[in-house]
């Protein structure tokens, strides 16, 4: 049989039907429409965007089926020429495409355009590059050498394996990212994936799909790509026998429900969950500079990043101070349409996630809290103004609770080992930051129970660069070597030599 031609660098600009508007899962190398549909809302006009394929459990089932019987039945998994190959394809597919995911990304998530030259979209894209090439260079066996052992020469080895059938499932905010943060490794290691795009951004997950279907030779049923507005399609994907690993990132909450659903089949279990970050003013930090870090921080696509830094932890002595100016520098964030390049924050994706940020914002004031600056809804759409609260008890709600909006609470601190303490006294331990001499920092920083960490605004957030966290900030590693290692089995050789 002849070997398909590469497909990568076709593009889908001449398509009558818009990327990601479709309206079909796809499934076992096909794009399959559906019976019934559900609307995708633009959060920054409430108007909708396009309708999504809703998926039901049968249809979920089936797409696991068939990614199963690609791991099980094809070649996928150990031909490294023919992954490398297809990452390339899936690279040149979305770039592209970049403009029209661009678009796709703004209306569906209400993510600012410039934010989609960065974390939003160009960088993620990077991951498919980043993986392909590691593929070619990561050692996938390793000689232990020879022993001696009852008589015998033994020679012994470990070689690296794919984990199977992936589950990918996937939160609202950076769609792009955590898509491709799960398929680019997932493949790379020989994995089949069905993915399960977020009920708020579906059309997203739709257009990769599409992408893979058209413009690259992935096996059929390699990748598979579901949305449904049905929570028992999640239940299916993270309970199902025939699923070796679930990589989940999302709330804690959602995460726990899964790790114990996952247990009846002892799966591999991947999750990336919430965060309560805490950003450190030391007494020597530069204070507009910190401010202007802190308030643009927690804007950053309206507050809906998990490893945000939501609380900033400043010396009680200058509290007044630095509320004055992180309040100050808030009021400068420019938000609004999401579609101007000149707008730094957009809406929160929905109604429901802007009534929880104002219900957990009232709950403060009531609690003691002083709201200095923020707290109001802004319509059409689902916007937020950009909200510091001060003299927040380290053990309040808002200090410990995830709110996933534009909202810092501001806690005073006596010295550094009482920032450490408050800074650790969190579930959560995905990330955080300090501000001021970087000695002193790194000391502190060392101190503190998170994955990742920025000194002085050091970005560690690159394709290499692994991104995970502690305690109920979730199990394991996306991005970098660790990335692709959470989709690889360990296998032990022995054999007599000579």
């Amino acid at each position: 049989m002849e070997e398909p031609a590469p497909r990568g660098g076709e593009t889908m600009h001449e398509d009558p039907v818009p990327l990601g508007t479709g309206g079909r899962l796809l499934i076992g190398g096909d794009l399959v429409p559906t019976g019934r549909t559900f609307a995708s809302v633009n959060p920054a006009t409430g108007e909708v965007v396009g309708e999504a394929p809703d998926a039901t459990p049968v249809e979920a089932e089936a797409a696991i089926t068939a990614a199963r019987r690609a791991f099980d039945g094809s070649g996928w998994a150990t031909d490294t020429e023919l992954r490398v190959r297809c990452l390339d394809q899936l690279y040149q597919a979305l770039t592209g495409n970049l403009e029209q995911l661009r678009e796709l990304t703004i209306a569906e998530t209400g993510s600012p355009r410039q934010l989609t030259h960065g974390a939003q979209l160009d960088e993620p894209i990077e991951l498919v590059r980043y993986y392909g090439e590691l593929l070619g260079k990561y050692p996938m066996s390793e000689d232990l050498g020879e022993v001696d052992y009852a008589g015998q020469r033994h020679k012994r080895w470990v070689e690296k394996e794919a984990a199977g059938v992936v589950a990918a499932i996937i939160p609202y905010n950076f769609p792009v990212q955590l898509a491709l943060a799960k398929l680019a490794p997932a493949l790379a290691a020989g994995c089949t994936v069905v993915l399960k795009g977020a009920p708020d951004t579906p059309l997203v997950a739709v257009a990769l799909g599409e992408l893979i279907a058209a413009h690259t030779d992935i096996p059929a049923g390699v990748v598979n790509v579901v949305t449904s507005a049905d929570v028992a399609v999640g239940e299916v994907l993270t309970t199902h026998p025939a699923v070796d690993v679930v990589s989940f990132t999302g709330s804690t909450a959602t995460g726990r429900r899964i790790l114990a659903a996952a247990s009846a089949t002892v799966k591999r279990v991947f999750l990336e969950l919430g965060g309560k970050s805490a950003l450190i003013v030391l007494d020597d930090a530069d204070p507009k500079g910190a401010a202007m870090y802190a308030a643009f921080g927690i804007c950053l696509h309206a507050g809906q990043g998990c490893a945000l830094n939501s609380r900033i932890l400043v010396p009680k002595s200058r509290h007044d101070e630095l509320a004055g100016l992180v309040a100050k520098y808030l009021g400068k964030v420019p938000y609004g349409d999401p579609s101007d390049p000149k707008t730094y924050m957009g809406p929160l994706i929905s109604a429901r996630q802007r009534d929880k940020v104002d219900g957990m914002v009232r709950r403060a004031v009531d609690a003691g809290a002083k709201l200095v600056t923020g707290g109001e809804r802004v319509d059409p759409g689902f916007f937020y103004t950009p909200t510091l609260l001060a003299g927040v008890d380290p053990d309040s709600e808002l200090a410990q609770e995830e709110v996933f909006g534009p909202v810092l609470a501001m806690i005073p601190y006596e010295d550094e080992d009482d920032a450490v303490r408050i800074a650790n006294n969190s579930v959560y331990g995905l990330s955080g930051a300090i501000q001021g001499d970087e000695e002193r920092a790194l000391a502190l920083a060392r101190r503190i129970r998170t994955g990742t960490f920025s000194i002085n605004g050091g970005n560690y957030f690159f394709a290499d660069t692994p991104f995970g966290g502690y305690k109920q900030s979730g199990i394991g590693r996306e991005k970098g070597v660790a990335g692709l290692e959470e989709f690889l089995e360990t296998k032990t050789f022995g054999t007599v030599a000579g």
